[in-house]
């Protein structure tokens, strides 16, 4: 697992975390079941505190996609895969929406937006 934290983003250390682990765990590069790094390691990997790392294991935890076992680690946890779909939809969703709310600043009409998305999406494959 390979975790890169952008000091020049404004996004929260603990948050890259969380995405990162989210994003290895949606494309499956990280298991069902498979160990996470200590969060002492972790820390010390990236060179940060344990505090912050505490932070996206818990937040990761809360939300379901880690279970802390007390004396042996992290795992990822068993994921309905249906609801890990839905899951990564809704992150599309939330940073269309984002986009929608920046092309209405700009006066950009549904057809230049649709036509924006199209050619992204070709390109992109």
């Amino acid at each position: 697992m390979n975790i890169i934290i952008l000091n020049s983003s404004s996004e929260p250390i603990y948050e890259q975390i969380i995405k990162q682990i989210k994003n290895y765990i949606f494309d499956g590069t990280l298991r069902e079941g498979e160990l996470l790094p200590s969060i002492r390691s972790l820390a010390k990997e990236l060179g940060i505190s344990v505090i912050t790392t505490k932070r996206a294991y818990e937040e990761l935890e809360r939300e379901n996609f880690i279970e802390t076992v007390p004396g042996r680690g992290s795992y990822v946890a068993v994921q309905n895969k249906e609801l890990l779909r839905e899951k990564k939809i809704k992150v599309i969703e939330d940073k269309l929406l984002e986009a929608i709310d920046e092309s209405k600043a700009v006066n950009l009409s549904v057809e230049d937006l649709k036509e924006m998305l199209e050619v992204l999406y070709e390109d992109n494959k």
